[in-house]
Formats: structure tokens, sequence, C-alpha cells
């Protein structure tokens, strides 16, 4: 039998937020009645950042691990359904695309569809990329629909996120780590107490007089890095020569029931003069907000056209957050692993910040250490999450890189980016064989790259040389009966703020 005496038995996370909460829940949950004791400290006096109102389908998985279903969090986060994200200007003013959670029409024979839709393009079919996609479909017409538990073809796979107040999604995991026996403790942290021998994290002392001693620290507390970089010095690596963005501006506007369009299911992205601005409908209003290059643009001009831009009344003055797009050199550096924000930071053009701290998770469920932390361990850690992120960061790269506008220095500055070798040999491959390179560890599949690269234009010099013999019109009437099915399933399914009315607005209390 094997020794236990080594387990690990205390975890305290630093830090509560959307990333300090979920962690806390799920790790209470993951280790069930093992005697591990989870303990999170944070202060109500410090505020989160709580940008990250947009997310990716995955975490309806991880809620739902949690024993939250969709309506809870719908509910309780005053939530919306989100389809995708839809890119406005980005290509070049007045061009719109959507990057939907979905597939785009159907593979035949062995050849994914790009192929028989670039053969069309050839001899003269205008039919966009998203007439394909039934997910992108229903987002431009503002339409919403619960997916086939059984599709009938990959013509009908998609996949939805949610819109959600962070704030409020950090209570509905608080509510569940505290129900499973994580102790929270209201205080702010004094000092770190490193051990002298090994430089590993002791303990922190509170603002209480108290002093909470730990064995594994997850440290949650934001851009600040408490643990990770105030007391241990990882070091971060700053990728700002790639992405030119280092600023946002963020404000919540009013949205009035009845009164107010209704929510679109997805999130508006807007190029501007220096950067982008998102909107997000939420139940009952929206969050708006601007990232921006410090270098192409000031602070007061940003502030004057992000403003400018929201038709709604502001529900209080714009707030200003300053980054560093990159990464800490190491997430996972002795006893402590970073979360969050405090293992570094990509705008949040794709919505990935929350899909992060999910995957960092599940991280530290595979590779959970004993009191030896084996360095062999800590090193696959770190391997993965530099790996995970630095796609990610290829992928948001790449929305810059392939703008046609050149209307302002920024966006000329983003076209002479040189771009890492890792982007620039999955876009030569694409361009030469349409051919899409896939990895272990990385967020966006296929089907998202297929989106960006139709979106911006980016098409494989030809298609697969099986279809050369193809009969053309036969393969126009097959293309044109997807879209038709696609167009049926969208003018059939309700609206977007029918579904919420059905399933998300909580119903008026019965009269006594």
């Amino acid at each position: 039998m094997k020794d236990t005496a080594q387990r690990i038995r205390e975890i305290v996370i630093v830090g509560g937020g959307t990333a300090g909460w979920m962690a806390a829940a799920s790790l209470k949950q993951h280790f069930g009645k093992a005697p591990i004791s989870i303990t999170l400290i944070e202060s109500s006096e410090i505020g989160t950042i709580g940008v990250g109102e947009a997310t990716i389908p995955t975490i309806r998985r991880f809620y739902q691990s949690l024993g939250l279903s969709d309506v809870d969090v719908l509910r309780g986060a005053n939530a919306t359904c989100k389809l995708g994200i839809r890119f406005n200007d980005w290509l070049r003013p007045g061009s719109s695309f959507v990057h939907p959670f979905g597939l785009f029409g159907q593979d035949l024979k062995g050849v994914p569809f790009h192929n028989y839709w670039q053969r069309l393009r050839a001899e003269g079919e205008t039919a966009e990329i998203g007439d394909y996609s039934l997910g992108a479909s229903l987002a431009k017409g503002g339409k919403f629909t619960l997916p086939s538990r059984n599709p009938p073809s990959s013509l009908s796979v998609f996949d939805w996120a949610l819109h959600l107040d962070a704030g409020l999604f950090a209570g509905l995991m608080r509510k569940v780590a505290e129900a499973a026996g994580v102790q929270r403790i209201d205080a702010r942290i004094t000092q770190v107490n490193l051990r002298p021998q090994d430089g590993f994290i002791a303990s922190v002392d509170l603002d209480n007089g108290s002093t909470v001693e730990g064995e594994l620290f997850i440290d949650c507390s934001g851009f600040r890095g408490l643990l990770i970089e105030e007391a241990l010095k990882t070091g971060y690596e700053d990728w700002s020569p790639w992405l030119l963005c280092d600023r946002a501006l963020a404000v919540q506007s009013e949205s009035l029931v009845g009164a107010w369009r209704e929510p679109p299911p997805y999130t508006d992205v807007t190029a501007q003069t220096a950067g982008w601005r998102w909107r997000i409908p939420l139940q009952t209003r929206f969050g708006n907000g601007y990232v921006y290059s410090s270098r192409h643009i000031d602070d007061d001009a940003a502030l004057v056209e992000l403003t400018g831009a929201v038709p709604d009344r502001l529900l209080h003055a714009p707030r200003q957050i300053r980054f560093t797009p990159g990464r800490r050199a190491k997430a996972w550096n002795k006893n402590c692993i970073a979360l969050g924000l405090a293992a570094g930071f990509l705008e949040p053009l794709e919505s990935t910040s929350i899909a992060l701290i999910e995957t960092g998770i599940e991280k530290i469920k595979q590779l959970f250490p004993d009191r030896g932390f084996n360095p062999a361990v800590i090193d696959e850690f770190n391997d993965m999450s530099r790996l995970e992120m630095e796609r990610v960061r290829d992928f948001i790269i790449l929305h810059y890189k392939a703008n046609q506008r050149g209307d302002t220095a920024f966006w000329r500055d983003c076209q002479a980016v040189e771009i890492p070798d890792t982007l620039k040999h999955k876009i030569e491959l694409f361009r030469e064989r349409g051919h899409f390179i896939r990895y272990r560890w990385e967020m966006f599949q296929p089907a998202s790259w297929l989106a960006i690269y139709a979106g911006f234009e980016i098409l494989p010099k030809t298609w697969d040389p099986s279809l050369d013999g193809a009969d053309v019109a036969a393969l126009s009437r097959a293309l044109g009966e997807m879209r038709r099915s696609v167009r049926e399933a969208v003018e059939a399914a309700p609206t977007h703020d029918a579904f919420l009315d059905q399933y998300a607005r909580p119903a008026p209390m019965a009269a006594q």
C-alpha cells in the first residue's frame, strides 16, 4: 500500500474573485472527502477587475460539474446566451463576420468542407462561409435555440457560452465552495513568509493579527501577483512586441427591459482608431470597453471615443485598466501556482481569461503534488501552461496581423508586426495546402481558425486535388441544400429574447 504521509493536506488560495472562487469550488469538489483543507483569503475592501464577462463553451461544462445547471447560471449571473463573436470593421471599415462556436458545412469523402466551398468560389459562387454554419447564422439572425442532443448531421453542430456578470458568477462559485467546506477569511495579507532553507512559502500574515500556514499556495491576487511575483520574484515574459494594446477602459451602461432592442446572442467587437471596442449584452445592462494602445492614442481621446460610441446611459465613470500582455515566466514556482491574471494576461478579444482559469485548475488536478514537490511535475505543468498560452497568443495576434485597414498608425503597425515563427508556420501551411495544425494543448480548434482565416480573407492557394474533376453543378446543388437547411433551422428558432424570457428571466411571484 502506498504511503500517504507525504500527501498535501492544506491548500491556501490568495484572492477571491472569479479565479479564486472557481479554484476553491472545483478543487473542493474534486477532492471530496479527502482530508484536504482549502482556505481562501480575500479582502472585501479590495475590488476585482471583473472585465471577463464573455466566455467560451467550456464554462458550461465547468459549472455543470459543480452541480449547477444552465438555468441556474443564466438566472444567477444576469446572463445571456453567446453563440460567438461578431467582428466589425476589422478586415476593413464596413466589414463584418462572426466567429461561431460550431462547425462549417459538412466534410465529404474525407475532404474538409472548406475545400468544396473554395472550389465553388472559383466558379463564381458568392456564399459566405458563415452561410454554412448554424451557429453563425443563428447569431446573425438574433435567434437562439439549444443544440440538438443527437444532431442529424454536422450542419446541426454548434455550441454556446454565456455573457455573465463576473461578480455574480464569482458569488455563485463562492456559494458552492463554502457549502462544500471551503473556509473564507476576510483580511488583507501584510507579509508573505518564506522558508529560509528553500525559499518556499511557509505562511502569510494577515492584518487581523493572525498567520495562515499552508503547504500549497494558489495565487489568484490578480495583476499584482502577490505571491508568485512580489514574494517569489518569478519574472514576466512581455508580449507587447506582438500585441500593441496595453490599456483598457471599461464601463457598464443602462438597458431598460421592453424599451431596448433585443440582446444579441453574440459579443460585438468593433475596430477603433487605436484598438477595439467590446459590447456585451447582459439581461439588465450592457458591458462596454475599449482596449487600446497608449502609444497610438492618449487616455483622454480614448475616453471620448468610447463614450461617444456607447448608445446608452452610462452607469458609472469608465474605469481604466493598465496591463502588459504576456505571461509569468513560470505559472508554478516552488509551492505556489498562479491562476488568472496572476499567471498572465491576454486581452479579452476571444474571451479566453476564464477559460485559462478552467484549464489551469484542470492541470492542478492532473499534476497535484505531494510535499516533495517533484521538479518533474512542476516542469510538466509549466510546459503545458506555456504552450497553451502561447497558442492562444498566436490566435489573437492573427486578428491584428491580418487586418487590411491601414487607415491609422495603429492598424498599419499591426500589419507590420513580425509575428512568431509558430504562427507564421500555421498561416503558411493553411495558405499552401488548406491544412490545420492541431496540438494537444490548444484552446482553439480548426473551425475557429477557419472562421478567422476566412473572415480576414486568408485562403489557401487552391483546393484538394480530388476536386479537380468534380461535377460543379452537382456540387453547387449539394452546397445550396446545405445553405437551405441552415436557413430553415434559423427561421424555425425562437429569438434570443424569447428564449431568455422562457428560461433565464425568473417568473414573477404568484399573487397571494
